[in-house]
């Protein structure tokens, strides 16, 4: 009996194995894949206390690396990992995954495959170019739903609501060469058929200053910044971590072409932005 039980889960993680390579597309899947490896291996060997740790012992390792935007838009549609170029979204959701992946007990570039495909694709599953959750609002009613993450927004002093009728890529569909093909620009506009007048919690950048709002925040907080487009609602991504008992923005910087610790606290460089009125947060639930 012992000889069958061994035979079985050897065959299902070797299948498992099968299906999260033929599932991904990797910039260079030696290096990434063992990388990945050493990152969950050297996550968990840290016992920290809760996922925002985690998170920002993460996304140091990432620090430096190049901005490069568009590394998922290649067809077919396939968990994409790329580990050498990073925009706002693909650092912050590469980072979360692996925090996730660590906070189950695996270690393993195939377990981080499958929590990114979850976390990234609309019930957590790639089924084409429009299940991505291109939208943050889409990826937190996605995720919230599924137990992924918590709209920790709502736990803060000072909370405001947005409304958003959220069509940002229907309406610039030039700017979107998937959405070239008729039917996939259909699909996209049927996802944002539910986010008419889509409602929001955020903190107003005016707001971010406060000793109670600054106290809210947790390290490893993965941060939105709200939109001021009347038909988008988030345009850039980050984590929260801490310097100097203030709150910075770790992330993905167009401007400054890499990932790196923003050089004023995050309410300052909240205030320098004309694009943005405030901020949404999400923590991980495990």
């Amino acid at each position: 009996m012992k000889k069958i039980l061994s035979a079985i889960l050897l065959i299902l993680i070797v299948n498992c194995g099968a299906y999260a390579a033929a599932n991904a597309r990797f910039h260079n899947e030696a290096t990434d894949t063992t990388r990945i490896n050493e990152i969950l291996i050297e996550t968990a060997s840290q016992n920290f206390k809760d996922a925002g740790q985690r998170n920002t012992f993460i996304a140091r390792k990432f620090i430096g690396t190049p901005y490069e935007s568009g590394t998922l838009d290649t067809t077919p549609e396939l968990v994409t990992v790329n580990l050498d170029g990073l925009d706002c979204t693909t650092f912050v959701d590469i980072v979360l995954a692996m925090s996730y992946t660590v906070g189950e007990g695996r270690t393993s570039w195939r377990d981080f495959v499958y929590n990114l495909e979850r976390m990234r694709y609309r019930g957590g599953e790639v089924n084409g170019y429009s299940s991505r959750l291109h939208y943050i609002s889409d990826w937190f009613v996605d995720n919230i739903h599924r137990g992924n993450i918590e709209d920790a927004t709502r736990l803060f002093p000072r909370i405001n609501y947005a409304v958003r009728s959220i069509d940002f890529m229907s309406s610039n569909r030039e700017k979107y060469p998937a959405l070239a093909d008729d039917s996939e620009y259909e699909k996209i506009k049927n996802v944002e058929i539910g986010y008419r007048s889509h409602r929001f919690p955020y903190i107003k950048t005016v707001d971010l200053a406060r000793k109670e709002t600054k106290a809210a925040f947790k390290e490893g907080d993965a941060v939105a910044l709200v939109s001021n487009l009347k038909n988008l609602d988030v345009s850039h991504m980050g984590l929260v971590i801490f310097e100097n008992g203030e709150p910075y923005l770790l992330h993905a910087s167009s401007t400054d072409g890499k990932v790196e610790i923003s050089q004023r606290p995050l309410a300052d460089y909240m205030k320098r932005s004309r694009t943005v009125i405030g901020l949404r947060i999400a923590r991980l639930k495990n």
